[in-house]
């Protein structure tokens, strides 16, 4: 003969209590929201800018506000040197980084990237001359008239 379970005379149990709110969208450390993607690259790029001489990531993260962990600088600091941004030699057990050229450097490298992109050079070069200003289009026919420097 089979026997009953065992029934438990103990108070019922209390309904389960409603799951957890979700996490915000935007995540908050220390009082400060993240930042806009591309925003912390730019700030590690400046610093380096700033100082004249290349870095450790030790020395990018004591020179930028907010509490970024070292693993982070590491990380931005990797990126910004596959980019071809940075260049970075061995310094003690890191690596110590600097910047490949100045803001207009790299204003001027992102648009060479971009025209080695597209297979129409000529269209691409004919549309971005054409959305100068008149005081640009000059400054470009006299730096194409009297040859362009190339020491960028």
């Amino acid at each position: 003969m089979e026997t009953a379970p065992p029934v438990d005379t103990a108070a019922p149990a209390a309904a389960p209590t409603a799951a957890p709110a979700a996490a915000p969208a935007v995540v908050v450390r220390q009082g400060a929201r993240r930042r806009a993607s591309g925003a912390l690259e730019g700030e590690v790029l400046a610093a380096l800018q700033r100082a004249g001489a290349p870095l450790t990531p030790r020395e990018v993260q004591s020179t930028l506000p907010g509490e970024l962990t070292y693993s982070t600088v590491v990380t931005i600091l990797s990126r910004l040197h596959a980019k071809e941004v940075l260049t970075r030699t061995p310094r003690g057990r890191a690596y110590a980084y600097a910047p490949l050229t100045d803001e207009a450097g790299l204003a001027a490298r992102r648009m060479l990237k971009v025209l080695d992109g597209r297979a129409d050079r000529e269209v691409v070069l004919t549309r971005f001359v054409d959305g100068l200003t008149d005081q640009d289009a000059e400054l470009l026919r006299r730096l194409l008239a009297d040859g362009l420097p190339r020491a960028w």
